[in-house]
């Protein structure tokens, strides 16, 4: 990993937190009202959506330089959004664990090599949600276990058609996004082995 730019060790003024008021709650998310002080010294007040669960998503890579998309059907947008396996993990729990369940569930895919490529804050304005990446290979075909909600398709494409579809606005799942890019750069960077990333850039 490359050495922190110096720009990066200055921070800012925080944010001061007054009392907190309880909006909302289930369970997977909880909504507060707090009383705050921005960092100017101004009184205000902020609406914080805290997440019980920490975002996963993995990069399932085939030998051949495919990958394995879902498409599914998304509530908020009120879309179909076509997106690398998402899901969520319980924050006590192994990432890497609720990965594993994740990819076995949505795709019917087994990993043999796990890599995690990618840390991200989602939405940090008003969320607290935090996510973390996979690059997954060594793949093998097992019986797939959908959530009772979720009515899942499968398309196994070329890793550069995804990426190509993705940053042509395509693929708006903003994970997906972060996730393609960064195998991409990692591919191009020397960071991959080198059978594994002529395949995903061809």
């Amino acid at each position: 990993m490359s050495q922190k730019p110096a720009w990066l060790t200055t921070d800012g003024a925080p944010w001061g937190r007054g009392r907190a008021r309880l909006v909302y709650d289930n369970p997977w998310i909880r909504v507060t009202e707090h009383d705050a002080v921005a960092p100017t010294g101004a009184a205000a007040v902020y609406g914080l959506v805290e997440f019980k669960n920490l975002a996963l998503a993995i990069l399932p890579v085939f030998d051949d330089g495919t990958i394995m998309l879902v498409g599914q059907a998304r509530f908020p947008a009120q879309d179909y959004s076509w997106e690398l396996p998402e899901g969520g993990g319980p924050l006590g729990v192994d990432p890497l664990e609720s990965a594993r369940r994740e990819l076995r569930e949505e795709t019917g895919l087994e990993a043999a090599q796990w890599l995690p490529i990618l840390e991200a804050q989602l939405s940090n304005s008003v969320t607290d949600e935090r996510a973390i990446g996979y690059l997954a290979t060594g793949l093998t075909e097992v019986e797939a276990d959908p959530d009772e909600t979720e009515l899942l398709a499968l398309a196994r494409v070329p890793f550069r058609e995804a990426l190509d579809a993705a940053m042509a606005g395509h693929m708006k799942d903003m994970l997906t996004v972060a996730m393609l890019l960064r195998g991409y750069h990692m591919a191009r960077e020397g960071s991959l082995p080198g059978a594994l990333a002529r395949a995903m850039l061809s």
